[in-house]
């Protein structure tokens, strides 16, 4: 197996922390565990590096994490906080020289194809600076660089979404409810980064309690909370949490191992 590590560009919510006109604990704190941009994150393994979801502040996020290069994106959903920084990948084209594959569902690549017609466009339009993107379907299991993704079926609310799990690693944001026959899927992971939203339950995302409980189910020895909400302090939070469970934050780097241990 490949060793899989995870580096979180975002782990906040859709209206990203602080949020515009609040003043509560979290969007005031000076801890810089507290600011959170949109969810995305890179996953990579030799020397591969995948983009899962293009937040809308994805330029910013890749400056602020030194990451320079891409050779895949992936995307679980089409929510405009998932999708909106689409445009940015552009520079990645520039520095590989060639175009960048798009994974996705159907109904993930047609919002994709009606936001960002021109840059799944055959050819390049000469004096205009755009991406570069291959249409890829995700309609089972697929290959990156040699490495299996497996898609895992969600649900946020009532909208089927995807997870995925890249050797003993998954990635599972924006869920409200996971499908028994997904569970199977998740059997045997090291690492699993699932969606935390905030203390009191929401229709259509986990709260940290459902997380928890399924963290148990699933048991990986380590988890991570991401999606997380301004009613969310991290340093208050992270003393409560069982062992074995984190929250996530913007910039953190988690190594996955390749076997399980």
């Amino acid at each position: 197996m490949s060793e899989v590590d995870i580096l979180f560009l975002g782990t906040g919510t859709s209206a990203g922390i602080p949020m515009i006109g609040c003043h509560c604990e979290v969007c005031t704190s000076a801890d810089p565990r507290d600011k959170r941009t949109r969810p995305s994150v890179v996953i990579s393994y030799g020397g591969t590096n995948v983009l899962v979801d293009a937040a809308p502040e994805l330029r910013l996020q890749c400056l602020a994490t030194g990451t320079e290069r891409i050779e895949a994106i992936v995307f679980t959903h089409a929510h405009a906080d998932h999708i909106m920084g689409l445009d940015d990948v552009r520079r990645f084209n520039t520095i590989l020289r060639r175009p960048l594959e798009v994974w996705a569902d159907q109904v993930t690549h047609q919002v994709l194809g009606k936001c960002f017609e021109y840059a799944f466009a055959e050819g390049q339009t000469y004096g205009v600076y755009r991406p570069e993107l291959t249409k890829r379907m995700i309609d089972g299991p697929f290959s990156i660089r040699g490495v299996q993704w497996m898609p895992i079926p969600l649900f946020h609310g009532p909208m089927p979404i995807l997870g995925f799990r890249v050797e003993n690693v998954a990635y599972c944001t924006d869920v409200s409810r996971i499908p028994d026959e997904s569970f199977a899927l998740l059997i045997g992971l090291d690492v699993l980064v699932i969606d935390g939203l905030q203390f009191h339950p929401h229709p259509t995302h986990f709260s940290i309690e459902q997380a928890l409980q399924a963290a148990r189910r699933i048991g990986a020895p380590r988890t991570y909370l991401t999606h997380i909400a301004h009613s969310v302090s991290h340093e208050k939070t992270s003393k409560t949490l069982p062992s074995g469970v984190e929250l996530a934050y913007d910039g953190l780097r988690v190594r996955g191992s390749g076997n399980g241990k």
